[in-house]
């Protein structure tokens, strides 16, 4: 049959093509002049000059390849499904630096030198670069030659030791046409890696020498525009690992030697292993709920179900009066009830607007923005018979008309993470953590908090831990990451055993508030995660204030008697201020200026204020509580700070009583 043409079809078929111009590629018409066998030098050999688009390479192939070539230019693109978030841009950039860096050993300085002379070019993608792998080779006399195929700039691509297309074409023409597109993509597209950077120690603190941020300073400004939303590549792809690391724990081992030898009976074995796994998710399933909340389809599905969002007004005020009557039973508790209820609340306002977390967390990350914001872990310690429990309980039977929770000895990172996959929005409960446990797996799950970040997940629920007082302090990389509520209220034991409150409003309260809190919520975080994608926004959308706004709207519409003042506007910085995370510090060191002045040491000159913990325990716990501008230190059962900042942050003058004023310096 004979070739034709696109501009040889019909002009009817020519019309249907121009009505649908975003859909145009670029077509490289060629003919078959004949196959051959040879090695790559060969292919290579006897051209000056080199300009390369390569996808992902070797780069010892690379550092051989450049030397049959005086003058060299390379531009590198990610080998990775990513969506050029800047953050990714600057971890593949970050990650080829040092890879090129690491494989130079002894001809980095040669290198070096040749980038000097302008011989030699390396760019690297900061957008979404090019699939194409196109080698563009010229020679003095006048020859030009074009390599394109499927083959990357690696040893196996060009050595024979796996399949590859790869063809060229010779002459002027072929050249010229594949020149442009290059200079076109290497304009628009990548950034130059300087000498420079070639010589740094890949120590974080060279970040500003990262080829985009040299870009940055040279043209004052660049737009970068992210490969889009949920394309279905980066779907697919994140699909892909999210389901190999499910299939991990089913498949056996390789060998010492990387091998994995497969017979009929292991992979029997590997498909019994993977249906016994698939038969535990689902009866964790059954057991732990399903909440999905769906802000731009505006519905919430439960266990597979959509709910109502529109509950009776009656039911709705049912279940505040029930609320209201539960925080009300903490007034015969002994300690700061007042406190206790206030802190409380706090906490309520973010486990209800805990599922709304993980897709905020997602858009963040698309949109650089921080995450911390966006907290999916929380705790609730404190002194015993304090309620936690039971609240916890409360709160997710509010939620989603069931309780659950985890024991502590079954609290693992792992485990944890593994039902983060498998429960979906309502938060974990894991009750009644030991100091000791705390501090071996939660601490480590909390601070790598990036759970369902990479894999686009978009409904893990948050995870809740109750302790008691034995968790001593916590340490401020898990404070910036957890909402935390310590109470310092309880019952005594035979009041436990009278008080019927907790019995009476788990039996009877429904989820009718939440759900229309929920209703309310849907369209205000539509409208939040909007916000999170201009560029003119500020500061980070804070939906703990949208949610306390909301909540406190429906108490005072279905409430009967006025409203508490626990029940109020929140922020972020109610959860996350210095003045809230150290808390607990404030209070000590009050206290004690108050009844124990002795345990100060105040030294003018020096600019410190001493205090005396009276144990290396408590001044470890007040040392993490501090604020880093304070510049706390700690010597054996002493903290010593800087004192003009102490007296700002702790609201005392710090000054030397007629008594103590002979005390040593």
């Amino acid at each position: 049959m004979e070739n034709i043409s696109l501009f040889d079809m019909p002009e009817v078929v020519q019309e249907q093509i121009a009505l649908k111009p975003e859909t145009s590629i670029d077509v490289v018409k060629m003919e078959f002049a004949g196959g051959e066998t040879c090695s790559w030098q060969a292919l290579f050999s006897g051209f000056d000059t080199l300009h390369a688009i390569t996808y992902s390479s070797g780069i010892d192939f690379v550092y051989q390849l450049i030397n049959l070539f005086e003058q060299t230019e390379i531009l590198f693109g990610c080998d990775e499904v990513i969506s050029y978030s800047l953050q990714e841009v600057m971890a593949y950039q970050c990650k080829t630096v040092e890879r090129m860096r690491s494989a130079a050993g002894k001809i980095k300085l040669d290198l070096v030198s040749r980038m000097e002379e302008g011989a030699l070019r390396f760019y690297v993608a900061h957008s979404v670069l090019s699939h194409e792998k196109i080698y563009l080779l010229s020679a003095r006399d006048g020859r030009k030659r074009v390599i394109m195929g499927s083959a990357n700039l690696s040893r196996p691509a060009f050595s024979g030791y796996q399949r590859e297309n790869i063809c060229y074409v010779d002459g002027e023409e072929a050249y010229d046409w594949y020149w442009d597109r290059y200079c076109q993509l290497r304009e628009d597209c990548t950034d130059q890696i300087a000498k420079e950077t070639m010589l740094f120690a890949d120590d974080g603190a060279h970040l500003d020498e990262l080829p985009i941020a040299r870009a940055v300073k040279v043209k004052k400004a660049l737009v970068l525009q992210s490969s889009g939303e949920a394309k279905e590549e980066v779907r697919f792809a994140l699909d892909v690992k999210n389901l190999a690391g499910k299939f991990a724990p089913s498949v056996p081992k390789p060998n010492k030697q990387g091998k994995l030898i497969l017979s009929p009976e292991k992979l029997k074995s590997i498909r019994q292993r993977v249906m016994d796994a698939q038969k535990q998710e689902k009866e964790l399933q059954s057991e732990y709920p399903q909440l999905e909340v769906f802000p731009e389809e505006m519905l919430v599905r439960l266990n597979g179900e959509d709910l109502d969002l529109r509950p009776p007004k009656a039911d709705i005020a049912k279940d505040v009066s029930l609320f209201l009557k539960y925080m009300d039973g903490y007034e015969k508790f002994h300690g700061d009830v007042t406190g206790m209820q206030r802190r409380y609340f706090e906490f309520a306002n973010w486990f209800f607007c805990s599922p709304f977390m993980a897709c905020m967390r997602d858009m963040a990350v698309r949109y650089n923005q921080n995450l911390l914001p966006y907290p999916v872990f929380g705790l609730v310690y404190g002194q015993s018979k304090a309620g936690k429990t039971s609240f916890l309980e409360t709160l997710l039977k509010m939620m989603i008309g069931q309780k659950t929770k985890i024991s502590a000895p079954d609290f693992t990172r792992s485990s944890i993470e593994g039902l983060k996959r498998t429960v979906k929005g309502a938060p974990i409960i894991v009750d009644d953590l030991t100091n000791a446990r705390f501090n071996q797996h939660a601490i480590e799950t909390i601070k790598n908090d990036d759970f369902g970040v990479a894999d686009r997940l978009l409904h893990y629920p948050a995870v809740v831990i109750s302790a008691n007082e034995d968790v001593k302090a916590v340490a401020p990389e898990v404070i910036r990451r957890t909402v935390v509520c310590r109470v310092q209220a309880g019952l005594t034991n035979t009041e436990v055993m009278r008080s019927s409150v907790v019995r009476t409003v788990q039996r009877e309260v429904g989820t009718a508030l939440y759900r229309e809190y929920l209703r309310r919520m849907l369209e205000l975080v539509s409208d939040l995660l909007e916000e999170m994608k201009s560029d003119e926004s500020e500061s980070a959308p804070d939906i703990l204030a949208e949610s306390s706004r909301v909540l406190s709207e429906i108490f005072r519409e279905y409430s009967e008697v006025p409203t508490p003042d626990y029940i109020r506007p929140l922020a972020l910085e109610d959860y996350f201020s210095e003045k809230v995370t150290g808390s607990y510090a404030i209070k000590t060191i009050r206290t004690a200026w108050n009844t124990s002045r002795s345990s100060f040491e105040i030294s003018e000159r020096g600019n410190e204020v001493r205090y005396n913990a009276g144990a290396t325990w408590e001044a470890d716990r007040i040392l993490k509580e501090l604020p880093e501008t304070l510049e706390a230190r700690k010597s054996r059962e002493w903290v010593i700070m800087n004192l003009g900042e102490a007296r700002t942050f702790f609201d005392i003058p710090f000054k030397k009583s007629w008594l103590n004023r002979f005390q040593k310096k």
